[in-house]
Formats: structure tokens, C-alpha cells, sequence
């Protein structure tokens, strides 16, 4: 997809997800602005960047009030520690919070005029913990709730002039993915349970993100669109001792079945074998 005079801006966009996106973008020869708080520790090609607290609303308005012109916005920094919630006191969640939901929405907002000139489009990079129980993680998965009603709320508001949509993030292996998953068994246990058998790439996200942001996806507005591998299998089916032995006799009709197909298409060669055929 060629994205060539586009000028978009990828927040968090340094490492991980955010790094994926960034270079997905540049390869569709958009210009892409990345704003973090920190700077990249490995150089990101063909992007610029900007330090920008992206929980400071002043700082936040002045990034964007500079920009000659946006064409994108992609809001994908957040993210939060294991933090359990009785562990922790009530204001490092509210900061979780802060990061994963009101610094979007601000970035949106101050993004809106040259968005509404431009008729471009905001990208909200969710994720699957804000579509089902995150123990350890509540104040994220919350937020990440709030993120993609917030995403469908904007898309209506702001229409037709600005496209608004989500991206539903699963698992990503990124350089993090030992923090959450463990060390390559763990990432290859965890990977077992995705019905495509292995963990996104940031690459992955990246690609979905050019897409929303595309001409291909001109009347997708107000959608939320999963990239997760198939979702995850429910815990239950495996718990679950009912219908396991209509599995196991499903696998042992399906050998049968494969081994008489096997045995009359041996017969029928030896037939044919006999009778000079071939």
C-alpha cells in the first residue's frame, strides 16, 4: 500500500509494537513522526522523533500544534507491569489508566483540526485484555475497555471528516515478551495455545495499522479489528472431561479411515499391477 505524502504520527513508537508499526509505515513511504518520552535505544530508520511526555496535555498540544501537517495518528503507547490490584496503591493504577486511555484521547483531540483537514485517521492500538478478565493487569485491561468504546464514540462524532478504529491486539513477541511469557519455553508454551500456533510480530500490527490508515479501508470507520492468531482456546475444553471420548473416537475412526484407504488403494495397484496396467 503506498502511503507516499502521508505524514503520520506513531506514539510509544521506539521498541516493541510501536517500532513495528513505525517501520510498516515507512515502508509504505509515509513520513513518520515518533513521540516517547525516551528516545529509541536502536536508530529507527527513516523516522523522526520527538521526546514528548505524552501525559503532559500542554506538551502534547504543542507537538502537534508544530506539525505543518497529519495525516495519521497512530495512538499506541501504554502498556502497564504485572500489578495485582490489592498490591498496589490506587495511584499507580490511575497512571495506568492515565497512559492507556486519557493520553490517547488527548493526543486525539489535539490532533483533530489538522486530522479534519487533512481527512485522515486515528489508529487506537488495544488490545485483547480490555475484551476479557486481566488478572494482574485490571487497570490496563480497563483501560483498553475504554480505549476501543472511546474509538467507536469518536468515529461517530467525528464523522465523515476523521475515520476512527481500533486494532485489538493479541500476543506480540517482542523484546519484552520474556516479562510476560518467560524464557523461550514459556514463549513456546504460550505460542501452543494461539490456533495459528505462534505469537504476532510486531510487523504483524504494523501491517493492520497501514491497512486501517489506507484508501483499502476507506468506509471502515468506527470497527475494531482483531489481530490475535484466532483468539485463545477456553480453558474449560481441556478442564472439561465430557466428550472426550467422542474425541478420541473421532481420532480413531479418522486413523481407520485413513488405513481402509490406505489397504483398498494398495489392493486396487495390485489389481492393476496384475492386469497390465501402467
Amino acid at each position: 500500500m503506498d502511503l507516499g505524502g502521508r505524514t503520520v504520527v506513531v506514539t510509544g513508537g521506539t521498541r516493541g509494537v510501536g517500532a513495528g508499526i513505525t517501520r510498516a509505515f515507512t515502508r509504505a513511504g509515509a513520513h513518520v513522526v515518533v513521540c516517547a518520552r525516551r528516545p529509541p535505544e536502536v536508530p529507527l530508520q527513516d523516522a523522526d522523533f520527538v521526546s514528548v511526555d505524552l501525559r503532559d496535555p500542554t506538551a502534547v498540544h504543542a507537538f502537534f500544534e508544530a506539525l505543518p501537517r497529519l495525516d495519521v495518528l497512530v495512538n499506541n503507547a501504554g502498556g502497564a507491569p504485572y500489578r495485582p490490584l490489592a498490591r498496589s496503591s490506587p495511584e499507580r493504577h490511575a497512571r495506568v489508566i492515565e497512559l492507556n486511555l486519557t493520553a490517547p484521547l488527548t493526543a486525539s483531540i489535539a490532533a483533530y483540526e489538522h486530522l479534519k483537514r487533512a481527512k485522515g485517521s486515528v489508529v487506537m492500538i488495544g488490545s485483547v485484555s480490555g475484551t476479557r478478565p486481566s488478572p494482574g493487569s485490571a487497570a490496563y485491561g480497563a483501560a483498553k475497555a475504554g480505549l476501543e468504546n472511546l474509538a467507536r464514540s469518536m468515529a461517530v462524532e467525528w464523522a465523515p471528516d476523521i475515520r476512527v478504529n481500533t486494532l485489538v491486539v493479541g500476543m506480540v513477541r517482542t523484546e519484552l515478551a520474556h516479562l510476560h511469557y518467560g524464557g523461550e519455553d514459556g514463549v513456546a508454551a504460550v505460542a501452543r495455545t494461539v490456533p495459528l500456533g505462534r505469537l504476532a510480530q510486531p510487523s504483524d500490527i504494523g501491517e493492520a495499522a497501514v491497512f486501517l490508515a489506507s484508501d483499502a479501508a476507506a468506509y471502515i470507520s468506527g470497527a475494531s479489528l482483531l489481530v490475535h492468531g484466532g483468539g485463545e482456546r477456553p480453558a474449560f475444553l481441556d478442564a472439561a472431561t465430557a466428550n472426550k471420548d467422542h474425541e478420541n473416537h473421532k481420532d480413531h475412526r479418522d486413523h481407520r479411515d485413513h488405513r481402509d484407504h490406505r489397504d483398498h488403494r494398495d489392493h486396487k495397484d495390485q489389481e492393476d499391477r496384475e492386469g497390465g496396467v501402467g
